[in-house]
């Protein structure tokens, strides 16, 4: 009879039922299984990764029922229901912005949209970013007792934020049919932009999910950081109220958080097709999918352990 108290035990059966899509069949020998996950190769974990987020890709309809079944979860027994996501954002939008357009000398009819907008895009970052370092320690129990791509559980956030971002663009759509905002031109852009928003959600729910679940102390960082952003980004101020002070390259031309923002803003807002905020949205995301993908792969084997 195993002792469940002791955790070298535990650990050795959690060994002989490995979870995921490397899982081992059940009539293979469960011996040593600790050296044999210590000792495979590099290119056999980055196939194993390879296998997971693939594997996640096959499995997009079990991601959209679950992303679902968390914001029914989250509203249930609500006389509105998800209805309360658009409410909230309308009069915050309608609170902040006719002050600030007094405080900041800003004509309303070119303030309110602007700051529709961000405050629109940067809650589906900000709420992306804090929910994926708790992705995977609010899924422990489907890791440990289900066999399923761990990266299912990333893609999850980013999906539930994605259907709440659909309630906030009813928003967006009565700001700009009120003052007589229309994107420009360059609006065949958002759709890649859309893409590269996903991408980076996608791997940024992957990284954060893989130390929040290491170190418990990353939540609270992530929510500290994302609040400090608030004010470093352009979202309640326009950009163009440092040109003439000499701080917009500091605030601006440095701020990964902006060009994700301007990409899909600038279009909406009737603006032009700003390049170098492509190229500097680009090689920001180009970065972190390497760090994700380097993280992933190593630390992927080791996720059932620290949860």
């Amino acid at each position: 009879m195993v002792d469940a108290a002791s955790p070298f035990r535990y650990r050795q059966r959690m060994d002989m039922f490995p979870s995921g899509p490397d899982a081992a069949p059940a009539d293979a020998a469960p011996a040593r299984p600790v050296v044999i996950a210590a000792s495979r190769s590099g290119r056999e974990r980055l196939a194993l990764a390879a296998a997971d987020v693939t594997g996640m890709a096959r499995l997009w309809p079990l991601v959209w029922t679950l992303s679902l079944f968390d914001i029914r979860l989250r509203y249930r027994g609500s006389l509105l229901g998800p209805l309360w996501l658009t409410l909230s954002t309308a009069i915050m939008v309608g609170a902040i912005g006719l002050l600030y357009a007094r405080l900041f000398h800003q004509n309303v009819s070119g303030y309110l949209p602007f700051l529709t907008v961000s405050l629109v895009l940067w809650n589906f970052i900000s709420t992306v970013a804090s929910e994926a370092t708790t992705c995977f320690t609010q899924a422990d129990a489907m890791i440990r007792s289900i066999r399923m791509p761990h990266s299912v559980h990333a893609a999850r956030v980013v999906m539930r934020n994605v259907l709440v971002l659909g309630h906030n663009v009813i928003v967006i759509a009565v700001v700009f049919a009120l003052f007589g905002t229309a994107p420009s031109f360059a609006s065949f852009s958002l759709l890649p932009g859309f893409l590269l928003w996903l991408a980076d959600g996608f791997a940024a729910s992957l990284l954060l999910g893989l130390f929040g679940a290491r170190f418990r102390d990353i939540p609270p960082i992530i929510g500290s950081i994302m609040q400090i952003a608030f004010y470093l980004t352009p979202i309640m101020w326009n950009p163009s109220m440092l040109t003439h002070r000499g701080l917009s390259q500091v605030f601006v031309s440095y701020n990964p958080f902006y060009a994700l923002l301007e990409i899909l803003r600038g279009p909406l807002l009737g603006q032009g097709l700003d390049l170098a905020a492509w190229h500097v949205a680009c090689g920001y995301s180009l970065g972190l999918f390497v760090i994700t993908g380097l993280v992933f792969v190593r630390a992927r084997p080791r996720l059932p352990y620290w949860l």
